[in-house]
């Protein structure tokens, strides 16, 4: 089996505060990292190939400082990483011909594991490009999988109820955090991924097309979030009146 893992470094949203004045996100000291979903889908594909065999390579396109944080997915259990280092346009159609170039240039591929979205802005578009990109059928959103050596087949949540879907290989599945839970690397597997190999490959020479993004975004701003601070001390059936009231004026309740 032979297995590649999509991967993507941001900035650590749990620390990101908002300027008051600009509404703007202040990113000036707040630390990268692998995005968490990314990492579900790392841990799921160690268990596939600790279960039928093969080779793990993980995936990452960005800025040349994440060679540092793709170590981490070497520590957890993957064979081999690709770096391909992007300053350019973070473009969902940008990354995902590069994306979609490096894969075909990594070669055999049987799965292709992604998280349903990155953290930073959780659009969920990157894994069905690759798809599109590579002909590929593609199963989104498992909660579950279950690998077998011919087909694979996967479970997702579509609101209330349990779909499964099943593919032969070569197949893209995105994956959510409710799949498993991450492995932390041991002391003695940390030190070891230094002697994983790490290929580095230039993003222009992956691409035949032009990589102007077809998106630009103009600015990125927080939404203000204030409490009213209202406290009801009427007795039940009044304070639910006042608070349908309140909401209604708010135009919260239509």
């Amino acid at each position: 089996m032979e297995i590649i893992v999509c991967a993507k470094q941001i900035v650590d949203v749990s620390d990101i505060k908002i300027d008051d004045k600009t509404n703007e996100p202040i990113l000036k000291g707040v630390d990268d990292k692998i995005s968490d979903i990314d990492k579900n889908a790392v841990e799921e594909g160690i268990k596939i190939k600790d279960e039928l065999g093969g080779n793990l390579t993980v995936l990452l396109v960005g800025p040349s400082e994440a060679t540092e944080n793709i170590k981490e997915l070497l520590a957890m259990g993957a064979d081999r990483a690709v770096m391909v280092p992007w300053d350019g346009s973070s473009s969902y159609d940008v990354v995902s011909k590069i994306i979609a170039g490096a894969i075909e240039k990594i070669g055999d591929h049987d799965l292709i594991l992604c998280g349903e979205a990155s953290l930073d802005l959780f659009s969920g578009q990157t894994g069905p490009r690759i798809a599109a990109l590579l002909d590929l059928p593609q199963i989104t959103y498992a909660q579950s999988l279950d690998a077998e050596d011919e087909k694979i087949v996967g479970h997702k949540d579509v609101g209330g109820k349990v779909v499964s879907i099943e593919s032969t290989y070569p197949v893209l599945v995105t994956v959510t955090k409710e799949i498993n839970e991450p492995r932390l690397p041991s002391l003695m597997d940390i030190l070891g991924a230094s002697n994983k190999p790490m290929d580095v490959w230039d993003a222009e020479s992956l691409v035949s097309d032009d990589l102007q993004p077809g998106l630009e975004t103009v600015e990125i701003k927080g939404v203000p979030m204030e409490r009213k601070k209202i406290v009801f001390h009427d007795d039940l059936d009044e304070s639910i009146e006042k608070v349908v009231e309140k909401l209604a004026k708010e135009g919260v309740l239509g």
